[in-house]
Order: C-alpha cells, then sequence, then structure tokens
C-alpha cells in the first residue's frame, strides 16, 4: 500500500502518507530508527514505483477519505526509507497538485547536496531536513550514514536549499542520550539552524523501541536545556515528543491544556502563574500532577520550569 491514512500529525494535521520507497531502503542506519536496521544502504537515486501507480493510489485514498467526511491538510512523503531516493518524487509531486492538496516531505537531509534533489524538493510545500549534529563523528555513531556521504557536503546543500526554497522549511533534531544531547553540541546545531533559518526547529526523542537498545532518550532536564539553548538562537522551536492526537487541541479542561502545552514546549513558572490565572484555577493543580508524576519541575539557569513527563510517550 503506496497511500495510508489520513493520519493525525503535529506539524501538518491531518496527514495523507505516501509509502514511496519500499521497505527499509535508506541512506542511512539510524541507531534510533523505530523501523530497524536498514536493510539495503544506497545513496544512488532510482525509480521504485511507476509516477502514475503513486498518483493513482493516492487519488482513490483522497477520493476515500473525503467520501468519508474526512479532512486533508498534506500528502506528505514519509516513507520506510529516505524519500529522496526515489529519482521520479520530483514529477510526482507534480502529478499530485491537481488534487488541491498540500505536499509535505519529511526527509534525512542526506541528499540535500545533489542539484536533482534539491529542485524535486523545491516543487513541495512543506519541507523538513534532518539535523542531528553537525560533527562528522558524531553524525556516523547516530545517523550510520551510507559510505559515500560527507557531512560538509549535505549541510552545504541544505544551506543552498533553503536560501532557494519558497515554501516552509522545519528542521528536526533527534537527541539520543549520550551521543548528541550535551550542551555544546546542541550549541553547534543551534549556529548552524540560525544560517538555516527553518520556521520552526523541532526537538525530537526516541519514543518507540529503537534499532540499537542502547539508543535511549535523554531525561527531562537535559530535554529542557536543549529546548532553551536552541531558543537562544532558533526563533519557534518546538518538542516533537508527544502523542499526535490532540496535543494543539484547546479545550475548557485545565488540566488537559497544561499537559498538552508542557508536551510542545516547557513552561516556565511564571508562564504557568499566569495561565492558572487566566484559567480560574490555582497551583494545588499543578502540584497534583507533580505527584502524580504527570508533570516534573527542572531548573535551568535562574529559573524553574514544567514539563510533561516524558515516560507517559515511552509506552507504545
Amino acid at each position: 500500500m503506496i497511500a495510508f491514512g489520513p493520519v493525525p500529525s503535529r506539524r501538518l494535521g491531518r496527514s495523507l502518507g505516501i509509502n514511496n520507497i519500499p521497505p527499509k531502503i535508506c541512506t542511512y542506519s539510524c541507531v534510533y530508527c523505530q523501523l530497524g536496521r536498514t536493510i539495503k544502504m544506497q545513496a544512488d537515486r532510482r525509480a521504485f514505483y511507476e509516477p502514475e501507480k503513486v498518483f493513482q493510489d493516492v487519488k482513490n485514498k483522497v477520493e476515500k477519505a473525503r467520501g468519508k467526511g474526512e479532512t486533508i491538510d498534506y500528502l506528505t512523503f514519509v516513507p520506510d526509507g529516505e524519500p529522496t531516493l526515489d529519482i521520479n518524487l520530483g514529477r510526482e509531486i507534480e502529478l499530485l497538485r491537481p488534487l488541491g492538496i498540500k505536499v509535505a516531505v519529511i526527509s534525512n537531509s542526506s541528499l540535500i547536496w545533489r542539484e536533482d534533489v534539491r529542485e524535486d524538493l523545491k516543487k513541495a510545500n512543506w519541507v523538513s531536513l534532518k539535523m542531528d549534529s553537525v560533527q562528522k563523528e558524531t553524525w556516523r555513531k547516530i545517523d550510520r550514514p551510507y559510505g559515500s556521504l560527507q557531512i560538509d557536503k549535505i549541510l552545504e546543500g541544505a544551506l543552498e536549499f533553503a536560501s532557494e526554497f519558497k515554501g516552509e522549511l522545519t528542521s528536526e533534531t533527534m537527541l539520543v542520550k549520550g551521543v548528541n544531547d550535551s550542551e555544546d553540541h546542541i550549541r553547534e546545531v543551534a549556529e548552524f539552524l540560525v544560517r538555516l533559518k527553518p520556521a520552526t526547529s523541532y526537538l525530537a526523542i526516541p519514543t518507540r523501541p529503537p534499532a540499537e537498545e542502547w539508543a535511549q532518550p535523554p531525561g527531562e532536564e537535559i530535554i529542557n536545556q536543549a529546548y532553551q539553548v536552541l531558543s537562544e538562537k532558533a526563533d519557534h522551536v518546538e518538542y516533537l515528543i508527544g502523542y499526535e492526537g490532540n496535543a494543539f487541541a484547546f479545550t475548557d479542561d485545565v488540566e488537559e491544556d497544561l499537559l498538552s502545552i508542557t508536551s510542545v514546549h516547557p513552561m516556565r513558572e511564571d508562564a504557568v502563574d499566569e495561565f492558572l490565572d487566566r484559567a480560574g484555577a490555582d497551583w494545588g493543580l499543578v502540584h497534583e500532577l507533580v505527584a502524580q508524576d504527570h508533570l516534573v519541575k527542572v531548573e535551568y539557569g535562574d529559573h524553574q520550569f514544567y514539563l510533561r513527563r516524558l515516560r507517559e510517550f515511552m509506552d507504545d
């Protein structure tokens, strides 16, 4: 099945997925990948499915979804491998345009140094580029790239793409405990993101069983530190660690709203105080959520922050 969904997506609303790469062909074999180790590694682009077949599968899925009253915000290339390995990616995006739905591509950035890849991605409305590290050795340890790939060329290609792309560009950094989560390392990533200028810089952690058991998420204090360091440089930073369903659903339920907000970004103590005041609630609710282990209180700099307890996202 090439087309699947639509499914809820924190970044893209209601997203209909497009699996344009057979499992699991990729340029990387990331230690945290929920699909396991890469079966076939390659860096050469080639055809996998006929573009017309991809279009027809997506078109049929869109028609069925609309027939059931489902909304679709994006058609998203998010396959069981790296989507830009598909040499027909640009053609497929062009075929999908008449459906009248925005097109997104979630890429690991590994082939962004190629001009033909950049040209294909320019046809999309929304592109995510993964930036786990800007250090060669750390990049190799966490992403385990195909042998011929070079981090310097990837970073240069990403900057060139960002300077030309007319759509919405975002970045994603996956934090793995003890590998790329130090303050110095995050600062280096932040310095690069200042140059890349994504609309949103997402911080992610492994929330499902990873390819390697040792690839574990850092704790809340480290997550908060990473968030604060990135926020010093980047304009808009968000977590990408929580429940995809109603993370942005704001209701009259103060507890639900508070947990939703803190699953996206940490709240400083004074911000929590203002939130409670507007909601007509008191600190008893917060203390109860901390006691129940739904919220955790951490320090960074001269401030106290409240975060959604990460273990709540690790059950899957």
